[in-house]
């Protein structure tokens, strides 16, 4: 890159890490004339689920013949993947120009004193997503909140409906030690008078999301409660879905895994919900948006030789929980798993259950400063009686992998997952 590429400006932010709040997004946004303004937005938060939500209702209402934006994070391997316009990742000139003019707003409101510091990463490239949908004319945009939700830079929006896919231990040291304090972080994306689709919730957290509705004059609807859902016995098979509003039959999920089917039941009842706050939702775009959607390194399977591979991008109990679900449904036992996490999450809760879908664990580090050594991540292991291997390099963690077992699992992090998914395809 050369020396004033905006990109440099904007991986310069990462060294500041996270910080939560408003103004500074609010700052940004006000200086670039409100882009968030310019186009109607929906809100999907959660624990896990959120990036499939966000992608399937993305590609349904793109099915409508609507002009969409899809922000979601991180990315896997490059930066543009967080930015779709139309279910395309935007071009990197585009995204350059967007971060021109956010880094020129933030020069202009660190003279002025408005902001006393940069903006974060998250910050910066969430004001310059808004940005990028105001300059493609938008009709809608489906943004996935970073972290939380009520402090998160994409809560700067006014949506017209929103979802919480599902509350559960993470992030712990921001959100808060408990189900209810977690709860009322992402219970922070619910605004006055909107729809709010949750996913099945923890008892706890489900009485937060319906105080907070209550308060904000909002409408809680929980998506179980809207959507029957009946599946085939088959783990992968088709799904009949039922809601007051539409009947779709053998539907082919494409994203795999049983609790798949929870988050297409709440990207059915919040499509059903913006029926007559935004354009007609025929059953054949929600249909597009259940059988059509890719969404890289969620339960992804490739095949190199004579060996399966799975990279998922599980990086949380509940994530971990739902890998080792699917592997129990596909009959993978004694895989070897690559495994490598960051130190601020909850590994040893992943590693317990993991470890009886493994018959080793290669420990690994993936590229990031906020990695668990793949020394430290082996004696958690090894203290729970896994068999274990020590590889800090990622790749030489797959290749030893490889020669362990012809069933290969990658998981702990997308810091992880990315990397080597790149190699595996």
């Amino acid at each position: 890159m050369i020396a004033d590429d905006p990109l440099a400006f904007l991986f310069g932010l990462e060294r500041l890490g996270m910080k939560f709040g408003l103004e500074n997004i609010g700052a940004l946004t006000a200086a670039l004339g409100h882009p968030e303004q310019s186009f109607p937005s929906i809100i999907i938060a959660g624990t896990s689920g959120k990036g499939s939500v966000t992608a399937m209702a993305e590609r349904a209402l793109r099915e409508t013949g609507l002009r969409t934006g899809r922000y979601t994070s991180p990315h896997l391997v490059r930066l543009e993947e967080r930015f779709a316009i139309d279910g395309e990742e935007v071009a990197t000139d585009a995204l350059r120009a967007a971060v021109a003019r956010v880094r020129n707003a933030t020069a202009q409101l660190l003279d002025r004193g408005v902001l006393e510091a940069p903006p974060t990463f998250f910050e910066a490239t969430t004001a310059a997503a808004f940005d990028l949908f105001r300059e493609a004319a938008v009709a809608i945009a489906v943004l996935e909140v970073g972290l939380g939700g009520r402090l998160d830079a994409t809560n700067v929006v006014s949506p017209l409906a929103a979802a919480i896919t599902s509350i559960d231990f993470d992030h712990q040291a921001q959100l808060g030690s408990t189900i209810e304090a977690i709860a009322r972080e992402k219970a922070g994306v619910i605004k006055p008078g909107i729809p709010v689709v949750c996913g099945p919730l923890p008892a706890a957290a489900d009485r937060v999301v319906r105080d907070v509705c209550t308060e904000r004059g909002a409408t809680m609807i929980r998506a179980l409660d809207e959507v029957h859902v009946v599946a085939d016995v088959s783990p992968d098979g088709p799904v009949d879905f039922r809601s007051s509003r539409r009947v779709l039959e053998k539907v082919q999920l494409a994203l795999p895994g049983r609790h798949q089917m929870d988050n297409a039941a709440v990207t059915i009842a919040l499509l059903d919900a913006l029926e007559g706050r935004l354009a007609a939702i025929p059953d054949r775009a929600v249909r597009a948006g259940l059988t059509e959607t890719t969404w890289p390194g969620r339960l992804e399977r490739f095949k190199a030789g004579s060996t399966e591979i799975i990279v998922d991008a599980a990086h949380n109990p509940a994530g971990a929980r739902a890998l080792a679900s699917y592997l129990g449904e596909i009959g993978w036992t004694k895989v070897a798993l690559v495994f490598g996490a960051m130190g601020d999450k909850e590994v040893g809760a992943m590693l317990d259950v993991l470890i009886p879908s493994a018959a080793t664990i290669v420990c690994t580090t993936p590229a990031s400063p906020r990695a668990m050594p793949a020394a430290d991540v082996a004696a958690l292991a090894a203290g729970r009686g896994a068999r274990v291997e020590v590889a800090p390099d990622p790749s030489d963690a797959l290749g030893r992998a490889c020669r362990l077992e012809n069933r290969v699992v990658v998981a702990g992090s997308i810091f992880l997952v990315g990397p080597l998914r790149d190699i595996v395809r």
